[in-house]
């Protein structure tokens, strides 16, 4: 769950990811916290994740992971992810479907974030608000529940969409 503590009024991402460019290691010390061993192959999963500037399914985690340690194999990845995903650390998710009916997964930042995808061009970006926050807390309240996830997904055109010069599908990079 996000970090309301901190005052702010919103942030977008400039590229897929909001956090692409803050320090790693904040995943790794929740999965200590919460007394998951990591081997050296789930840390190496887990430093993918953390240095992944878009959201990415398993098989591109399978391949920047096997360029760090080769023995890496497609069952240690989709092991890791539902053992992340089961503990709340990562998310799964589809992303609207724009880019077929693959999932992509992706560790928490400090806030819970909107996913807004361009529905032509399948351009994805992040966008986090105070106003998010303040509805978690306001759902929360009036129907006495504790949130423990959410995940928002808004679609619409981008501007370079609507101004016919499609951006293109963004690139497995």
């Amino acid at each position: 769950m996000g970090n309301a503590s901190v005052p702010f009024t919103y942030r977008s991402s400039v590229g897929e990811r909001i956090n692409e460019h803050e320090p790693s290691g904040a995943l790794q010390r929740q999965i200590k916290a919460k007394g998951i061993r990591l081997t050296r192959q789930r840390m190496v999963l887990v430093e993918v994740l953390e240095g992944a500037a878009r959201h990415m399914d398993a098989e591109e985690i399978l391949e920047r992971a096997q360029k760090i340690d080769p023995n890496i194999t497609r069952v240690t990845v989709y092991r890791t992810m539902d053992l992340l995903k089961n503990h709340g650390l990562i998310d799964e998710l589809d992303l609207l479907h724009l880019r077929g009916h693959r999932h992509y997964y992706e560790s928490h930042g400090e806030r819970d974030h909107i996913h807004v995808a361009c529905v032509r061009c399948g351009r994805v970006r992040e966008f986090e608000s105070q106003l998010y926050e303040d509805l978690k807390a306001q759902i929360a309240g009036d129907l006495d529940i504790v949130i423990t996830v959410t995940r928002t997904e808004v679609g619409g055109l981008c501007k370079d969409c609507r101004n016919g010069k499609p951006a293109g599908r963004p690139s497995a990079s």
